[in-house]
């Protein structure tokens, strides 16, 4: 865990856990996060991405655990709208120029504040989201811009289970002591 800002949580201090014990929404942006940020295309102009089948998992165990969870992605494709339906993800915003607007409209739909969501983030357009959350991560291989203010920053690489990696110690803290809900 690399802790990057002034007041952000911090292992040693312990509200890093009581961070990731607060969260209600697990948002992700997809390029570069939930694949390896390559973008693939055959020799008929088909568009192809790789997606992590335990990150896809790590989702659906946020969702068994009663989490909400969305993707939010500056892209327009149909590969993003389905996966959103093989996960079952009920938030699914693409074209999404400002993330943070998207993130503050989930919120305010599902009587949530903004310290209730984890969101992951990997380029310059996820900066605002990434400071505005309760608790935000990185892939490894993410922007040194984001790596500088993320919360976390995974030992994984986009696409390749940064996603579970940070689900797997939201579920771990949430368990340990779960709270109320």
């Amino acid at each position: 865990m690399i802790a990057r800002k002034k007041g952000r949580p911090t292992a040693a201090s312990g509200s890093l856990s009581r961070a990731l014990k607060r969260v209600r929404l697990f948002a992700t942006d997809v390029d570069g996060v939930l694949t390896d940020a390559g973008m693939y295309y055959s020799e008929s102009g088909d568009e192809l991405k790789k997606f992590n089948t335990r990150d896809g998992m790590g989702i659906k165990l946020l969702q068994r655990a009663g989490l909400i969870t969305a993707l939010i992605t500056m892209e327009e494709t149909k590969l993003v709208t389905r996966r959103g339906e093989k996960l079952a993800i009920p938030e699914v915003h693409q074209g999404a120029r400002d993330k943070l607007a998207v993130l503050r409209d989930l919120v305010a739909r599902h009587g949530l504040t903004l310290q209730e969501v984890a969101f992951m983030g990997d380029d310059v357009n996820d900066l605002g989201a990434l400071q505005a959350v309760g608790f935000s991560a990185a892939p490894a291989d993410a922007m040194p811009p984001v790596l500088e203010v993320v919360d976390y920053v995974c030992r994984k690489s986009g696409g390749e289970g940064a996603v579970r990696e940070v689900v797997d110690l939201i579920l771990a803290a949430q368990t340990a002591n779960p709270v109320k809900r």
